[in-house]
């Protein structure tokens, strides 16, 4: 196989995994097996199974991004593109907690945590990059405003995800969010 082959079949099997029986539960035995292949050709490509996950989320992440990116260029207004392209932000930032990481792990898992801060650090200097590539607004504080956006936002949504006991109490807390919170949060970001 080569190299590259090689490296899509570890990420196919790992994603799968994840999926099927959340990070925790997926050793890197299974993925090696899954994917065919002795567990040490995972190391050859991949520092552990964290960087797989990685990896992962990061593929998942920046085509997300760009399909929201791309989707929303035709809003009425500057506020509303924000407040939607927000919450689809929101929705894949739990979609990526719930489907590829499993919410009991980060619960109680401090090095998820971690990982998952690293992460959301990440997507959110992804988003700012993207907000600025749009060219709505160039004023000098611009990115910093979008950066307070989104970083509201983010504190909001994963607490009350990290503390709902079910999908459904997630759900009312996005709408809650939606309508009650965000509206400020956009007109503080953009308003000069």
């Amino acid at each position: 196989m080569e190299a590259d082959k090689i490296k899509e079949s570890i990420k196919r099997a790992a994603q799968e995994l994840f999926r099927k029986f959340g990070y925790h539960k997926t050793s890197v035995n299974e993925i090696a097996k899954k994917a065919k292949i002795a567990k040490a050709t995972i190391y050859k490509y991949f520092d552990s199974k964290e960087a797989v996950l990685h990896v992962l989320l990061m593929d998942y992440i920046k085509s997300s991004v760009d399909e929201l990116i791309i989707s929303n260029t035709t809003e009425i207004d500057e506020e509303t593109h924000l407040s939607n392209l927000i919450m689809k932000t929101c929705r894949l930032s739990y979609t990526v907690c719930n489907e590829f990481i499993g919410w009991d792990f980060i619960r109680e898992s401090a090095n998820s945590q971690e990982f998952l801060k690293n992460l959301s650090n990440e997507l959110e200097d992804l988003l700012v990059s993207s907000f600025m590539q749009l060219g709505m607004r160039k004023t000098e504080n611009y990115a910093q405003r979008i950066r307070f956006l989104i970083k509201c936002s983010k504190s909001i949504v994963f607490s009350f995800a990290f503390t709902s006991v079910s999908d459904s109490d997630v759900r009312k807390n996005f709408v809650s969010f939606q309508k009650e919170i965000l509206p400020y949060l956009v007109k503080a970001a953009i308003t000069v």
